[in-house]
């Protein structure tokens, strides 16, 4: 609706027209009232009047959009940390979430289990590490030879030692302990301490390196291991051809084949080089997906089991990894101390990180096929793979939230030498 306000401008007569002026009165004035406009009428003295129109649909238009720009300025300054915290702690969340998907509804779990989701997951991670893969990082893999030969005598030589001293608790069912000092005498993650080294700026390639050659040969070493520590003489039987098919497979050819189209294409480099971020987070939702199913599998057993005996196992898990990055920590700064100090291979950061997450994680998958070729011998199979799971899970949220401390130390060191 629109409104007429006519502008009243009163000027007084002139002497000469008006010798006797006319006082006014309110009889003078009339006011008349109608459905679009008011208008103010006197009846004696002339008048110049201005109409414009005011609508009203503009005020509030414009009153919307100031209250919308303002909203939306609100919410930006809220979703902006939200944002930045998502960004810095995706893996984590990542993990984290694919548990309480898995514990709130295993369906979906289960069915991605069924087509084998897990396999395609990890394939995707190592083409993404292929892609990743710069040919000056082989380099360096190479140049560290020493941290890595030293690595692989962590992974397979001495923290399996750690087996027996998980023996001595008593816990029952007595499967839980038994599966974790089976978990510990396994090699490497396949995939997690690949993901986290490269999140972590580290030697990707040294950490690659470790991985491939802990598993090789850990096919050979794991039988021996188990059969010492672990089961006192009773005969282990691991399926050799069916762990190297799948390490082949799973690993190996998405790895060379991620390198070899970097090197093929050089729109493909710079794409990925642009996009490390990016790739990145895809690699970890792929990471995520593996503890999704997981646990989705093994939710039902998970049920059946007393919460208390299960934080405890949980516990156990926990304190493992904290033990074996502990471990590490102390063996690589006493080599880097005897070994030329600060010029030592083993104190450049980039082979340290990689060192600290390869050598410190046990990989799952490897220790559920050697359970399951144990057919009964040392427990119920699912209790012993259970509080692995939980295991496998804690130490790659650990090394997760331990990659951002020293992320978030780099960038403080980098803001120190700018300012």
């Amino acid at each position: 609706m629109a409104a007429i306000i006519q502008t009243l401008i009163l000027r007084p007569p002139h002497p000469k027209t008006l010798p006797h002026p006319t006082p006014i009165t309110s009889n003078a004035i009339r006011f008349c009232i109608s459905t679009h406009k008011c208008s103010l009428l006197l009846r004696k003295p002339r008048s110049v009047s201005k109409s414009f129109p005011i609508t009203a649909a503009q005020h509030s238009a414009q009153g919307d959009d100031a209250s919308q720009a303002a909203s939306s300025g609100k919410a930006l300054i809220w979703a902006k940390p939200l944002l930045s915290f998502v960004a810095d702690n995706f893996l984590p969340l990542a993990l984290v979430s694919g548990v309480a998907l898995g514990l709130a509804n295993p369906t979906l779990g289960c069915l991605a289990d069924r087509y084998s989701l897990s396999k395609v997951s990890t394939f995707g991670i190592f083409i993404i590490s292929g892609l990743m893969l710069r040919s000056g990082e082989i380099g360096a893999a190479a140049e560290a030879w020493p941290v890595g030969i030293f690595g692989l005598g962590s992974i397979l030589l001495f923290t399996p030692l750690f087996s027996r001293l998980i023996l001595q608790f008593q816990l029952q069912p007595r499967e839980f302990i038994t599966g974790l000092a089976i978990f510990s005498c396994m090699p490497t993650t396949l995939s997690s301490g690949v993901a986290l080294t490269q999140l972590a700026g580290g030697n990707s390639a040294l950490a690659l390196a470790m991985t491939v050659i802990s598993n090789l040969l850990g096919i050979l070493i794991v039988p021996f291991s188990i059969s010492k520590f672990i089961a006192d003489g009773v005969g282990v039987s691991v399926p050799t051809k069916q762990l190297l098919r799948s390490l082949v497979v799973t690993l190996l050819i998405p790895l060379i084949l991620g390198k070899v189209l970097r090197e093929s294409f050089k729109g493909v480099a710079d794409f990925v080089d642009k996009n490390r971020k990016l790739l990145s987070m895809i690699s970890a939702i792929f990471l995520s997906l593996v503890p999704w199913i997981q646990v989705s599998r093994s939710r039902s057993l998970l049920l059946m089991v007393k919460p208390a005996v299960f934080l405890v196992a949980i516990g156990m898990g926990t304190v493992l990894h904290l033990v074996l990055l502990a471990f590490n920590a102390l063996s690589i700064q006493s080599l880097s101390a005897v070994s030329g100090g600060s010029k030592s291979p083993f104190a450049k950061r980039q082979n340290t990180v990689a060192f600290l997450l390869v050598a410190s994680q046990k990989t799952l998958p490897v220790m559920v096929a050697v359970v399951e070729q144990l057919h009964g011998t040392l427990g119920e199979s699912g209790l012993l793979v259970l509080p692995c799971v939980a295991a496998h899970l804690n130490q790659i949220i650990m090394d997760s939230f331990l990659i951002n401390i020293w992320l978030g130390k780099d960038r403080t060191s980098d803001n120190a030498k700018v300012a």
